[in-house]
């Protein structure tokens, strides 16, 4: 090699080192993180709290079951039906007030209930009650959530509906509906469709892995988590009902518990709406619990309309899965839902912002609605219907 041939190869090599990249620079500018005025749907803030979260945190969150088909699937139902616009009918203002189990409700959008909260925001639940209380959106309130119910009450003014599993413990479930009840909580929403493990593989591999702790406090954690786990955890093959005593017949044992208003959430048939109504619930919620348990089940979006009219406007029907957008919500309005949870949207506001995020994730929502029901020509949620919308579910 010459001695040219030796400073052009060494040129080459510093023209592709990281060392002389800007961003190594003291003089760099760093990437800047945008502030909240400036977010402008909600799935910007999804990669804000990522950087923020714990990978195990995250992928429990944001992931699914094997291979993530009903995943992607509650998000693409929405693309199998069409909006219709109603140019030449005026409309000066649109109103979101809805009453749902008699309940008066500033817009029909709720916060579903969501485990591990305080893995996405150092207060969790308690800094989740807030960010919906400034939204003026109902809240549902996980029945595994770290902070006890008496702190998430006291953090806000907004309702609550408190969710039950009975895995298990009927004894401890009915202690959390005398508690919610004493509190002040608005109902219960009894989840059926946890009954079975599920296969979350991004959650195998990162216990595999290990987390990598990103702040002291989860570093702190994880040695907690590894000096409590005294024993290998159980097989994710194993079939284990969690819920034994978990059936129709357990709906009444639980309506005798509570006045509460309560709901079944985790339906996804006609046959099962028709059930629920009855055997005596209140309400029902459609939904296929994030798309976490069963694989390659429908999406929320696609049978919601067999099951309404399997209900006939005998209770409430809301539905919670994939939703994104305020187009999204409208065109579940159109197909008879009286409401609609949002799980994942909220926590990626929670973990990017704290409270302010989640109002901010919420009130987004709640525009977009307002501007898609303008452009279909409707002021009231009364006036959606079936007429606004058009389906080509497969």
């Amino acid at each position: 090699m010459t001695r040219r041939d030796a400073i052009r190869n060494l040129g080459l090599f510093l023209a592709g080192s990281p060392l002389l990249d800007g961003q190594y620079s003291p003089r760099a500018t760093h990437p800047r993180v945008p502030s909240l005025e400036e977010m402008a749907n909600v799935f910007e803030f999804e990669p804000l709290a990522h950087a923020k979260m714990m990978r195990l945190n995250y992928d429990y969150v944001a992931g699914g079951v094997e291979d993530e088909v009903t995943l992607r699937r509650n998000r693409e139902a929405f693309d199998w039906a069409t909006l219709l616009p109603n140019a030449m009918r005026a409309v000066e203002q649109v109103d979101l007030s809805t009453v749902v189990l008699g309940q008066p409700m500033r817009s029909p959008i709720l916060v579903a209930p969501t485990g591990g909260q305080q893995g996405v925001h150092a207060e969790g639940d308690v800094e989740m009650h807030r960010g919906a209380s400034a939204a003026g959106c109902t809240m549902g309130v996980s029945f595994v959530a770290t902070f006890p119910l008496e702190q998430i009450v006291e953090a806000g003014e907004g309702a609550l509906w408190q969710q039950i599993y009975i895995h298990l413990n009927p004894a401890r479930a009915r202690e959390r509906v005398d508690q919610a009840e004493a509190l002040g909580c608005k109902a219960i929403i009894w989840t059926v469709d946890a009954q079975y493990g599920s296969l979350r593989e991004r959650l195998r591999h990162d216990a595999n892995l290990g987390p990598r702790p990103s702040t002291p406090r989860d570093e702190a954690a994880l040695r907690r988590r590894r000096r409590g786990r005294r024993n290998p955890p159980p097989s994710p093959y194993r079939i284990s009902p969690e819920s034994p005593d978990q059936s129709w017949d357990f709906l009444a044992t639980m309506k005798s518990w509570t006045k509460l208003p309560v709901l079944v959430k985790g339906l996804l048939t006609a046959e099962d709406a028709r059930l629920a109504v009855d055997n005596g619930a209140d309400a029902i919620v459609v939904s296929n619990h994030g798309a976490r348990y069963l694989s390659h089940c429908p999406s929320t979006f696609e049978v919601l309309p067999e099951m309404v009219d399997a209900v006939s406007g005998r209770i409430p029907v809301l539905v919670d899965g994939g939703f994104r957008r305020g187009s999204d919500i409208l065109k579940a309005l159109a197909l008879g839902a009286d409401a609609v949870l949002v799980g994942r949207p909220p926590l990626w506001g929670l973990g990017a912002f704290g409270a302010a995020g989640v109002e901010r994730v919420l009130t987004i929502l709640q525009t977009e609605l307002r501007l898609a029901m303008a452009g279909c020509g409707v002021s009231k949620l009364r006036e959606i219907d079936r007429s606004l919308i058009e389906t080509n579910f497969p």
